[in-house]
């Protein structure tokens, strides 16, 4: 299963704050997409993920400030 989750226009810390809740409701296996436009979240969000022990299977950048991220659930 995927899940979209779309934090455009949020300011960090909270893009990563969503997605860690967002993450919770998911079994293991599943992804979330993320779409977001904070730049810190560009390093935070893999950090997060890597120190939680997800996988990230997508990494794109959409516009000049905008990206998405998929992480999938350990």
């Amino acid at each position: 299963m995927k899940q979209k989750l779309a934090v455009l226009g949020m300011v960090c810390p909270f893009p990563l704050i969503e997605a860690k809740e967002a993450m919770e409701s998911l079994k293991s296996g599943d992804e979330l997409e993320i779409d977001f436009d904070c730049t810190q979240a560009t390093e935070s969000i893999p950090r997060w993920a890597a120190e939680a022990g997800h996988k990230i299977t997508n990494f794109v950048q959409l516009t000049d400030a905008s990206w998405s991220i998929t992480v999938q659930k350990k």
